[in-house]
């Protein structure tokens, strides 16, 4: 899970795949967070995504970096704990300004279950992490 926390971090923007109704829906993303073992991703509770996620919580995270490639096929898990809320905010505290945490809180966060990396370059065979 580290080795895919690096990648995403180092990569800085990866790409969120979530399904409205019957047409995929892609979007960029830039957070990314180790909490209590687990790998996070943070956005808002009013954001079209958490709905599409509270509907069907599987999804994929896609990112480049360099000549290699991630894919991420997991379950979102959401954990409306404070502490989780305040844990990533406090890993990026420019999203303070447009988020706050506990149960009045617009801050939505999901750890990643179930979850296939598949790391790619067409120099070296496909790496496959699962946690």
């Amino acid at each position: 899970m580290k080795r895919v926390y690096e990648f995403l971090k180092e990569a800085g923007t990866y790409y969120l795949a979530t399904e409205d109704g019957d047409q995929p829906r892609v979007r960029p993303f830039g957070t990314v967070h180790l909490f209590e073992g687990k790998l996070y991703i943070q956005t808002g509770k009013g954001k079209s995504v958490a709905k599409q996620i509270a509907e069907n919580p599987k999804a994929e995270l896609c990112a480049m970096k360099g000549d290699e490639w991630i894919r991420v096929a997991c379950t979102l898990v959401p954990d409306e704990r404070t502490q989780a809320q305040e844990s990533m905010l406090d890993a990026y505290p420019s999203l303070r300004a447009m988020y706050s945490a506990g149960p009045d809180g617009n801050t939505q966060v999901y750890y990643l279950k179930d979850a296939t990396a598949t790391i790619s370059s067409f120099s070296h065979a496909p790496e496959v992490i699962r946690f």
